[in-house]
């Protein structure tokens, strides 16, 4: 059997992308094995939102072929769409596939000999167009569900619309439909995926044609509320002007939906906002966390960040720091402003000097460890549910409760994938939490 091999840089999106086309793979007769072990074809699929996951594609390929030298190499994903000839350039990669025909890979490997010159098939942005559902299975216990794909909204920062094209959906249906399939596979948690998710149902793609519909994410939310068999539906990341009222208000009262958002902020200052091109300004996301807060105190909710952007002022980012520090959140994704080629944001003056932005990412990490702390020791004493992982380190696993709350307990393999009523006993020096009187949760879909 040819043996085929993936890595996933990048977000959930590419996880669920990936595990996909590994899917096609096996039903062709290919044998898929670990990244690290040898193999006829390595498939990376790429990531572009910062410059360390370009230069991580290059180590990665090195890694490859340091393991098998004549293997085929393929690279797929958004770097690919940007910079297929740059890509191309990487001493062993031998093909290069860009938006449009990633899932179309099997039928450009009729020959796996090493190229000369890698062989690039990229498109227009305007072309990829139509939706392609996909979903992670087998690589972790909870299940990645992609139901939108691109984005229309332009941030002067970001390269997703050129890498991923214009904001299109999955029908309800069809998400339905798959949510259902991955029920039956013993998965007990799916989480919702999208490059814009509450964009979900502006524009539904069929037959590579994009039509406008009328479904809204609220609607969706409830239509998966309904689908036997997963017991845990967590919702990824949803920018604030999307996060309506009635979305909040459904998840408080859902059995199936957890308490936990995350919502992207990426500046606390209304000035950076309106440079970054954002659609809200700092007041209204302070209204959705405190509205979130208001129905459901024990919600979890995680902040995207981006420090040194073009202009940002030490009074711009001590706006961001208290802002952040002043709001009921949990835990902050911080992220180093890069440059991005056929951005807007590389031409804007007075850029923020690279120790500088490095500085401010260390006290937004600092603070981060702090939100975390907190949300955890509020919940000390308490039984909730947890799902526990497949990790094995130093003889401890880890799992999650429904409200993000990261949990450790000596590793016993009785325990993955399983739902289990836990008592959150104390932190210990890395905070995680350590729990007890582990048992079955109730049933509550009895």
């Amino acid at each position: 059997m040819t043996k085929v091999a993936f890595h996933t840089l990048g977000c959930k999106l590419n996880f669920s992308e990936t595990s996909t086309i590994a899917r096609l793979f096996e039903d062709q007769g290919y044998q898929k094995v670990d990244f690290s072990q040898p193999s006829d074809i390595y498939v990376i699929n790429t990531c572009s939102v910062t410059s360390n996951a370009d230069k991580e594609c290059k180590q990665i390929v090195r890694s490859a072929l340091s393991v098998s030298p004549d293997a085929y190499v393929v690279i797929v994903g958004c770097y690919a769409q940007l910079k297929p000839e740059e890509i191309a350039n990487i001493d062993g990669v031998d093909l290069v596939l860009g938006a449009s025909e990633k899932f179309k890979l099997l039928n450009y490997l009729s020959d796996l000999s090493k190229k000369s010159t890698a062989e690039v098939y990229s498109c227009e942005i305007e072309e990829a167009n139509f939706f392609v559902d996909s979903y992670s299975l087998g690589d972790r216990t909870r299940v990645f569900l992609k139901v939108q794909d691109g984005c229309d909204y332009n941030c002067s920062f970001c390269t997703i619309p050129l890498a991923r094209g214009n904001s299109r959906s999955d029908s309800i249906k069809n998400a339905v439909k798959n949510a259902t399939e991955i029920a039956k596979k013993d998965v007990k948690e799916i989480v919702l995926t999208g490059v814009n998710l509450g964009d979900f149902g502006e524009k539904l793609s069929t037959n590579q044609k994009q039509e406008t519909v009328n479904e809204t994410f609220y609607e969706l939310v409830k239509e998966l509320d309904e689908v036997k068999g997963i017991e845990r539906f967590r919702i990824s990341s949803i920018e604030p002007n999307l996060l309506k009222d009635e979305t909040i208000a459904f998840v408080a009262s859902s059995k199936r939906f957890v308490p936990h958002f995350h919502i992207p902020l990426q500046s606390g200052s209304n000035k950076i906002l309106k440079a970054m091109r954002r659609r809200y300004l700092r007041e209204l996301y302070s209204d959705r966390v405190n509205k979130i807060k208001s129905l459901m105190p024990h919600c979890c909710i995680g902040v995207d960040v981006i420090v040194g952007f073009p202009g940002e002022t030490d009074e711009d980012f001590l706006d961001t720091y208290n802002f952040l520090n002043e709001l009921p959140i949990s835990y902050l994704h911080v992220f180093t402003y890069s440059e991005r080629d056929n951005t807007d944001a590389i031409q804007l003056k007075n850029s923020v000097p690279m120790a500088i932005r490095k500085k401010r990412n260390k006290m937004l990490r600092i603070l981060s460890a702090k939100k975390i702390r907190y949300f955890y020791e509020q919940h000390l004493g308490e039984s909730r549910t947890v799902l526990f992982e497949a990790d094995n380190k130093e003889g401890f696993m880890h799992g999650f409760t429904d409200n993000y709350i990261k949990v450790k307990t000596p590793h016993d393999p009785t325990l993955i994938n399983q739902l289990k009523q836990v008592e959150l006993k104390e932190l210990d020096a890395d905070g995680n939490v350590l729990i007890t009187n582990i048992s079955e949760p109730v049933n509550i879909f009895a």
